[in-house]
């Protein structure tokens, strides 16, 4: 979460995607939108992006992590989704997969919020305000749909930043992928350029060890719920931004077919090719 609430901070240079358009029902006040095509630029129709999104078998869909508009959005998308495949699951950065059987008891329907929020520590762990994310888990709780937690510990990275994996302990190493890709020149770029703008304390092969433990063991989560069914995953910007975070590990180990939705506010300038489509919706 760190490393990419920094990313989220960082300008890219691009298109800007400040063209307001209609507000929604059930849209947070002040909320418009408008959707362009990552490739060109171009404008695309929500029935447009919902036809291609529904081909593939798993949606990535960033956020801002404060922005309700953002979770909104990440809301509507599940329901048409899950409109066209009942089946359908969904991922969440939010949750480390210790997790889990908490997660499916929440889907199950046997706990209520405040026993939620308890038994996953979710002010110790994710520690953003709950009621961003309440409409989109209880329409998971109201429509059972699956609910999987993708991430690892979140006090592992910081562990890693600054010590490597050689000195965790046997137990943390148990939540480490089965492997962690160092290798992709954009993403170390990328990651780069936000370590040498911040005093993180660490060295640099550590800090980037540390977001690709992070990057892949949500993928490898990914994959490993997927199955035969569909998916949207839940995360960051900075996570699924050009595809090397999540979605291309996750590819490497599925060969699913995926798309990304990079979720942007209004007057944000945006990198072209940053995600298949370009969401703006505040």
């Amino acid at each position: 979460m760190l490393l990419a609430l920094v990313a989220a901070a960082l300008p890219l240079a691009g298109c800007s995607v400040s063209r307001p358009g209609a507000v929604r029902p059930g849209a947070p006040t002040g909320t418009s939108e408008a959707i362009l095509s990552g490739a060109t630029g171009a404008p695309v129709g929500w029935d447009e992006m919902l036809a291609d999104l529904a081909r593939a078998r798993v949606v990535y869909v960033g956020e801002r992590h404060p922005s309700a508009a953002h979770h909104w959005a990440q809301l509507r998308l599940i329901e048409a989704l899950h409109a066209r495949d009942r089946d359908l699951a969904v991922g969440m950065e939010m949750f480390d997969r210790s997790y889990q059987p908490v997660l499916d008891r929440w889907s199950a329907g046997e706990l209520d919020e405040a026993e939620f929020l308890r038994r996953t520590h979710w002010y110790a762990n994710w520690k953003f305000d709950y009621a961003l994310y309440r409409p989109i888990l209880d329409y998971v709780k109201a429509n059972r749909l699956r609910l999987v937690a993708l991430n690892l510990p979140f006090n592992i990275p910081p562990k890693i930043r600054v010590g490597g994996i050689g000195h965790l302990s046997d137990y943390e190493k148990g939540f480490l992928p089965g492997r962690v890709d160092t290798s992709n020149a954009a993403h170390r770029a990328f990651v780069q350029q936000i370590f040498r703008q911040h005093d993180f304390r660490s060295s640099f092969e550590d800090f980037y060890l540390a977001q690709c433990v992070w990057e892949d063991v949500m993928a490898e989560s990914v994959a490993r719920a997927l199955g035969t069914g569909r998916m949207v995953v839940l995360a960051g910007n900075g996570h699924i931004q050009f595809k090397y975070g999540i979605p291309e590990r996750a590819f490497e180990r599925t060969g699913a077919p995926f798309r990304t939705v990079f979720l942007a506010s209004s007057g944000e300038e945006t990198a072209p090719g940053i995600a298949d489509y370009i969401w703006t919706v505040e």
